[in-house]
C-alpha cells in the first residue's frame, strides 16, 4: 500500500557523514531551505577510531552518538528505509510504503558489509578468536583477543577486493598488534593476506609500508581472498589467485581479523542511478549523476575512483552543495572535486603514516613534511583532533583545508614505526 507522497525541495538518502554534512552545509547557506533526510537509525558512529577501538586506544562508548542529537537544525529527519530510486519522476519509495518527492537528490547512504559471502562467518564472529573492526559491537572484542593472543600465536589479518571503506583500515590493526606483541615481548606469527597485490594502492605510499612490514617481520601474502571460516575448529579457508589459476588454501588461526567484502546497497544497486558495478554514477568533479541531471551523490555509495574515507567526504560536501545551489539558482561557477582522501596509517600504538592523495595518485599532504615518515603528532591528530574535527563537520564545521600537490625524493627516509 503506498501512503501520500510527501516532498521536500532537497531530499538526502542517509544519514551518514556525507548525508549530515552536506545538510548542515546547506541550511547553514540557505536557512529556509527545505532540505530533508531520509535513514532509519537511531545512532550515528564516528567509524573511523573503531581500529583504535579495537587496539584498546579508544573508548568504543564515544564512537557513538543518538541520531536526534546530530541531525542539523531545521533539517526533516524522515525516519525510513529507503527501497526504491525513481529518478525519472523525482521520488524514493520507503519500505513502509511512502512515497517522497524531491526536487533534487543527495545520494549518501555508504555502502554495504556483505558477512554472509563468507562461509560460516556471521556464525563465529565474536567468539573463538574471530574478530572486526568494522563493526560497533565487534571492536572490542578485538583487542580482548589481541591481549589473549599465546606466545607465537597464529594471527590472520584480511583483506577483500577492492573497493572497500578506508582501504588502509585493514592493515592498520595489524601494525598496532604488531607493536602491542613487541612491547609485551610476546613473539607471534602474524601475517596479512589480501586479496589485492600490494599493500596500498598508492606506490608513493606502498614502498613505504613495505618497510614498515619488514620491520614488524610481518608475513604478507598477495591473491588471498578469505571465503569460509570455521570458527570453533580455528581454520579459515582462502581462495588463492596465481595468474589463470586458483587453488583453495586452508590455514589455521589463533586470531582472524576479519574485513568483509563489501558492495554498493541493495536499493541503489538496482536502481537506474547505478553503473554497471552497483555504484551511483556521477562524474568524478562536480559529484552530479552522469544521467539525472537534479541528482548528487557522495561518499562510499559513488564510484568515483578515490579512497572511500571520511576526509574524502570532508572534501566532497562542499562541492556538492556548491554545485546544487548553482543549479537551484541556475548560475555560478561549477566547483569540482579532485579527489581528495585521507588516510591515517598507524604504524604503531603512538605513531601515524598520513596518507593524503588525489586524483590518479597524486600526493596531497596537508603539511610541508614528507609524509611516508610516521609521526607522533599524527597520532594525536588521529586520537584526539580528528574525532572533534568530525562531530563539527556534521555541523557544517568544516575546519581549514590546507591539502595541495607537493614533490618528495622518490625513495623513502628511514621509517621508524
Amino acid at each position: 500500500m503506498h501512503l501520500p507522497t510527501l516532498r521536500h525541495v532537497v531530499l538526502i538518502a542517509g544519514a551518514g557523514a556525507g548525508g549530515l554534512t552536506v545538510a548542515a552545509l546547506l541550511k547553514r547557506a540557505r536557512p529556509d531551505l527545505d532540505v530533508a533526510v531520509v535513514d532509519p537509525a537511531e545512532h550515528h558512529a564516528y567509524q573511523p577510531a573503531w581500529t583504535l577501538v579495537g587496539a584498546g586506544a579508544f573508548n568504543p562508548a564515544a564512537t557513538r552518538r543518538p541520531m536526534a542529537r546530530v541531525m542539523p537544525a531545521g533539517v526533516t529527519w524522515i525516519r525510513g528505509q529507503i527501497t526504491e530510486f525513481e529518478p525519472q519522476s523525482h521520488h524514493v519509495l520507503l519500505a513502509d510504503g511512502r512515497r517522497i518527492g524531491y526536487r533534487f537528490l543527495v545520494t549518501a547512504l555508504g555502502l554495504q558489509l556483505d558477512w554472509d559471502r563468507i562461509e560460516g562467518l556471521t556464525a563465529t564472529l565474536g567468539a573463538h578468536g574471530v574478530c572486526s573492526n568494522y563493526r560497533y559491537d565487534l571492536a572490542p572484542y578485538t583487542w580482548q583477543t589481541l591481549r589473549q593472543l599465546p606466545r607465537d600465536g597464529q594471527a590472520l589479518f584480511t583483506q577483500p577486493p577492492m573497493p572497500i571503506k578506508c582501504a588502509g583500515a585493514p592493515q592498520k590493526i595489524l601494525y598496532m598488534a604488531a607493536d602491542h606483541c613487541h612491547r609485551e615481548r610476546r613473539p607471534a606469527n602474524l601475517h596479512f593476506l589480501t586479496a589485492g597485490p600490494s599493500m596500498f594502492g598508492v606506490p608513493f605510499y606502498a614502498t613505504a609500508l613495505d618497510r614498515v612490514i619488514a620491520h614488524y617481520g610481518i608475513r604478507t601474502h598477495f591473491g588471498r581472498q578469505l571465503i569460509a571460516v570455521d570458527g570453533p575448529g580455528r581454520r579459515a579457508t582462502f581462495r588463492v589467485t596465481e595468474g589463470d589459476s586458483h587453488r583453495d588454501l586452508t590455514l589455521p588461526f589463533d586470531l582472524l581479523h576479519v574485513v568483509p567484502p563489501q558492495s554498493a546497497p541493495a536499493a541503489i544497486k538496482r536502481s537506474p542511478l547505478a553503473d554497471a558495478s552497483g555504484w551511483v554514477n556521477v562524474d568524478r568533479h562536480s559529484l552530479r549523476h552522469t544521467g539525472f541531471d537534479t541528482v548528487f551523490g557522495l561518499g562510499d555509495c559513488t564510484n568515483t575512483p578515490n579512497s572511500k574515507t571520511a576526509a574524502a567526504v570532508r572534501a566532497q560536501a562542499p562541492v556538492v552543495v556548491a554545485n546544487l545551489l548553482r543549479q537551484l539558482d541556475g548560475r555560478g561557477e561549477e566547483r569540482r572535486y579532485d579527489g581528495y582522501a585521507s588516510c591515517p596509517l598507524t604504524t604503531s600504538k603512538g605513531r601515524i603514516m598520513l596518507a593524503e592523495f588525489a586524483y590518479d595518485g597524486a600526493i596531497t599532504p596537508s603539511f610541508p613534511f614528507d609524509p611516508r615518515v610516521p609521526r607522533r603528532a599524527y597520532w594525536w591528530l588521529k586520537k584526539a583532533y580528528l574525532p572533534r574535527l568530525y562531530w563539527r563537520m556534521l555541523k557544517g564545521q568544516l575546519g581549514p583545508d590546507w591539502h595541495a600537490p607537493r614533490t618528495f625524493a622518490a625513495t623513502p627516509p628511514t621509517i621508524r614505526p
